[in-house]
């Protein structure tokens, strides 16, 4: 299992899978490469018109500092924007883009190609038993994550 876990990461997070998957052309953008991190922020941003500060951070299971880093990336490739809230000038809300929201939808539309071939090599019976077993597995680091101390 180590070494499957091992596998996964390695080829889902380097090399030509990575490049497929997150290096991005657009007419708004220069050709960038999304950082994981990056693509994370924009899949939530993508959900819904803004975003407080705190609450991306809670959302994306990190400290607001780094929350805040991603979207500074993000703003800087401009994929986001930030802005104070028109209700409290005090709160910075966080939204996507249109250049944003096209790198999301390419991104989007790669792992797609990407789930459909994996999920191909399943036969129609095992599909919902392999799904069952990846929502356990991934309910099962989400509590191993929670059971440990700060």
């Amino acid at each position: 299992m180590g070494l499957a876990w091992r596998e996964i990461r390695r080829g889902a997070s380097t090399g030509p899978l990575r490049d497929f998957l997150y290096t991005i052309e657009s007419d708004q953008i220069d050709a960038a490469q999304i950082e994981l991190g990056q693509m994370d922020t924009l899949d939530l941003l993508a959900t819904r018109p803004s975003w407080r500060m705190s609450e991306l951070a809670e959302a994306l299971r990190v400290e607001p500092s780094t929350a805040t880093r991603a979207v500074q990336r993000l703003e800087r490739a401009g994929l986001a924007r930030r802005r104070p809230s028109a209700a409290d000038g005090r709160v910075v809300k966080v939204e996507i883009t249109e250049a944003g929201s096209e790198v999301h939808r390419t991104v989007v539309a790669r792992r797609s190609e990407l789930f459909a071939h994996i999920l191909s090599s399943y036969s129609t019976a095992e599909l919902p038993v392999f799904v069952d077993l990846l929502e356990r597995f991934v309910t099962a680091v989400d509590e191993f994550v929670a059971s440990r101390p700060d």
